[in-house]
């Protein structure tokens, strides 16, 4: 396995492509890779097709994904909001890849084929889709059902903050909606780092009532009168955060006997209502085990640095060859206190391995063995040497 990757900040596009071009061939010597991603800034929007025919034609990569962003990564740096071109090479000998277009019409997923044994299936699916016209949440919930096992990671396009704003590139076409993505199947390793950021307050409770979207009572009680008695024990500065903007997590398997910061999904609280039930962006049902979340740059660090750290010693002599970064762009200087915050830690826990990405409206990855469609997330997939090759 060989990766590559380079970053240009310059804002003439010709210049920017020329330059990450020729020094990613350059680290390819000569051969071509198999897989292509590029990211890029609003203003080089309109060369995105180009790009990918020239990926294809000087011979850099046999194919290409790529989107448009708010804000790009790529050679240990995340550039918020100013022009920016990251491309990304992996070459992965003996993987079967394929790329693909998806759109969702009428209840209907095209594009990708859940049918067939599991050994047909893709076991890992990049996918990067425009947020306005891919109903992800609807996609995943499907697929985790129909196609178990398959981990899907990822973005939704976020330069444009309209419909058919964004850019997504496969190979040599543009498109403006739906998704794109590649599927990767065979003798790689991949693995996954989703941290949500967020640590929990108070105690698991159990739903013993609700409507929809809406906690009506936790452990029999109402579900507000529950939340203010542990608001109440909280110390000062966890008081705050909740007034800054509180979470909840729904456990993921109930079929444990504790609960630890990674088994839950997180999900915004959404208020209140007269009848002291809460709203949180999920549906809620009883018998659900859940607990009270809050977010703030140092909850984030921390879960961030974390799971890389397990990741790191959990296979110590792993052969990490590079990453993609899909974060929320929520998170940078929009949350910690200084740039570049989630690609330095993942060079921290992996050393300065190629990698590139791009702030998300929506982060793909998987949790407690399901895909879920993220918010204030990084979500991380590591290219690893499959065990027993050779570089």
């Amino acid at each position: 396995m060989k990766c590559v990757s380079a970053l240009s900040t310059e804002s003439d596009t010709e210049s920017a492509w020329a330059d990450v071009a020729g020094r990613v061939a350059d680290g390819l010597s000569g051969q071509p890779a198999d897989l292509a991603v590029v990211f890029i800034s609003a203003d080089h929007a309109g060369a995105l097709e180009t790009i990918g025919r020239d990926v294809r034609a000087r011979g850099i990569a046999r194919h290409v994904i790529g989107c448009t962003a708010e804000s790009v990564v790529g050679e240990g740096r995340e550039v918020e909001g100013s022009s920016a071109l990251s491309l990304w090479a992996v070459s992965l000998p003996g993987v079967e890849l394929a790329t693909k277009r998806l759109t969702f019409d009428d209840g209907q997923l095209h594009g990708l084929s859940a049918e067939g044994t599991p050994a047909d299936r893709p076991e890992t699916l990049l996918v990067l889709g425009d947020p306005f016209t891919f109903p992800a949440e609807d996609v995943l919930k499907r697929l985790n059902e129909t196609a178990p096992g398959l981990k899907i990671v990822g973005g939704m396009a976020s330069a444009s903050h309209v419909p058919r704003g964004n850019r997504l590139l496969v190979d040599d076409a543009v498109f403006q909606d739906g998704a794109v993505a590649c599927s990767l199947t065979g003798p790689v390793a991949l693995r996954t780092v989703v941290s949500q950021g967020c640590r929990p307050i108070g105690r698991p409770l159990v739903v013993t009532r609700a409507e929809r979207n809406v906690i009506r009572e936790l452990g029999g009680k109402p579900a507000l009168e529950v939340l203010r008695e542990i608001f109440d024990g909280l110390t000062p500065d966890d008081q705050e955060r909740v007034r800054q903007g509180l979470h909840i997590g729904r456990v993921i398997s109930e079929y444990q006997d504790a609960f630890r910061q990674g088994d839950f999904l997180i999900r915004n609280v959404l208020g209140t209502d007269d009848a002291g039930g809460i709203a949180v962006s999920d549906l809620i049902r009883a018998g659900r085990t859940v607990q009270f979340h809050v977010r703030d740059a140092d909850s984030a660090d921390e879960d961030l640095r974390g799971l890389l750290e397990t990741e790191r010693l959990a296979r110590p002599t792993a052969r990490v060859h590079g990453a993609l970064l899909f974060s929320c762009n929520g998170r940078g200087t929009r949350l910690f206190p200084g740039p570049n915050h989630d690609v330095e830690a993942l060079h921290r826990a992996f050393g300065a391995v190629p990698v590139a990405g791009f702030f998300a409206m929506g982060e793909l990855g998987p949790v407690g063995g399901q895909n879920f469609v993220h918010g204030y997330t990084a979500s991380i997939v590591l290219f690893e040497e499959a065990e027993g090759a050779t570089a």
